[in-house]
């Protein structure tokens, strides 16, 4: 056992180990040790090592989450790059949608051309990581019409891109509404059902609205 996965163990906690693996059903069980995020943000902060970040893949889902916590605290030129690296060994949502690099918020310029590199590769969480960064960076001062057109024309078999999708959608019908409900004619039958649940289900959509897009079904 290295020394990484030694503090990650005396972090265990058996009780959040039950409940978050059902949450990621998509990762072995035996293969989550169990620790609460807080905490491993914390350990990221004190163990940040760029050897750790060389030596993939891990076998821990919570090595993958610390590795994400310490990427996200890289400068850009070199997040991206680690990023590049990390992406086709992610296996599942959690650990992909817990990449959120600071440095990404002064630097959308240089991060949409990244974004589109993301969503044009063949590993899903590449895909659904892209998609997630337009939903975060680039759907209110930042927002074009042909971002929401390239999550549109997205065409993927894998579930939890398509959930990203749907998630993107219903985002983008809360802060740009009038600009991207024609697009939803463009998705699959069942991403612009998803799309309409989700939105239903937000506080940030009108009732009237709610109402017009439930007849979208």
């Amino acid at each position: 056992m290295t020394d990484v996965q030694k503090r990650l163990f005396e972090l265990q906690d058996l009780k959040y180990r039950r409940f978050h693996s059902a949450l990621v059903p998509t990762v072995d069980p035996d293969r989550i040790i169990g620790v609460r995020v807080p905490l491993i943000r914390s350990l990221a902060r004190e163990l940040f090592d760029r050897e750790f970040l060389h030596t993939l893949p891990h076998y821990y889902y919570d090595e993958n989450m610390l590795h994400a916590f310490m990427i996200s605290t890289l400068d850009y030129e070199e997040c991206v790059a680690e990023l590049d690296r990390f992406l086709p060994y992610i296996d599942n949502w959690g650990v992909c949608d817990s990449l959120r690099p600071k440095c990404f918020r002064k630097n959308t310029d240089r991060l949409i051309f990244d974004i589109e590199r993301w969503i044009s590769s063949s590993h899903p969480y590449a895909v659904r990581f892209g998609i997630e960064m337009l939903m975060v960076w680039y759907l209110e001062d930042d927002f074009k019409i042909e971002y929401a057109k390239r999550v549109a024309e997205i065409c993927s078999d894998e579930y939890y891109v398509n959930m990203m999708r749907a998630w993107y959608f219903a985002t983008a019908l809360a802060k740009q509404y009038d600009a991207v409900l024609p697009l939803l004619d463009m998705l699959d039958e069942w991403t612009r059902l998803k799309t309409v649940q989700k939105a239903c289900e937000s506080y940030r959509i009108t009732d009237d609205r709610k109402m017009f897009l439930r007849g979208l079904r």
